[in-house]
């Protein structure tokens, strides 16, 4: 089972990276990522100037809990946001600022995964319902970005990780795991039903 096997992905992602993936396999995610939530994504699509180069970066559907410990800023929680709410800026996204990876949580449509695939970027899927766990793979927080403007839940934080988990949903070919798990679910669903016994499969 190859896709089982852990695949190291670190920044900054090149395409030989993010293209060798694919739907299903495991990541372990290291090096610089940053969040965006709904604002920094608004922000980007109306042709907003991002403060950082997002070639070959991470995007992570997150609003941390970050707190201060002496002159650091610690993450005490980092999971992430449901990312279909996004799913409308990010081609814009993915094309101006060559973003090559985007990191969120449940499923994402045709959108997404065409985006993926004229972008050569992937949709990596995290766990939900772990936030602190996560947090845990935070070493460190770099940078923060719009927190006057946009608040600190909306702000674009610099975040360091170290072997962040994560399974990719879509691959830079347009493959969509979570469409392919919801389909054979419908199909199993639907034998199920015209069976004399439902619990026999």
């Amino acid at each position: 089972m190859a896709l089982l096997k852990p695949r190291r992905l670190e920044y900054p992602f090149t395409p030989e990276q993010v293209g060798s993936l694919r739907a299903g396999q495991f990541v372990l995610v290291s090096g610089l990522v940053y969040t965006a939530r709904d604002r920094i994504h608004k922000y980007f699509f109306d042709g907003g100037k991002s403060p950082v180069d997002l070639k070959n970066a991470a995007l992570y559907h997150c609003g941390p809990v970050v707190i201060r410990k002496d002159s650091d800023w610690v993450v005490r929680a980092a999971g992430p946001t449901t990312s279909i709410r996004e799913e409308p800026y990010l081609p814009r996204i993915i094309k101006d600022h060559g973003v090559r990876v985007i990191i969120g949580k449940g499923s994402m449509g045709k959108v997404t995964e065409g985006a993926c695939k004229a972008g050569g970027c992937v949709y990596l899927h995290a766990v939900g319902g772990a936030a602190q766990v996560l947090a845990e793979k935070v070493v460190s927080v770099k940078g923060l970005y719009f927190g006057e403007e946009f608040g600190l839940a909306e702000a674009m934080w610099v975040l360091e990780l170290k072997d962040f988990p994560a399974i990719v949903a879509i691959d830079s070919k347009g493959h969509n795991l979570l469409r392919r798990v919801k389909s054979a679910s419908l199909r199993m669903g639907r034998k199920l039903m015209k069976s004399s016994d439902p619990f026999i499969p």
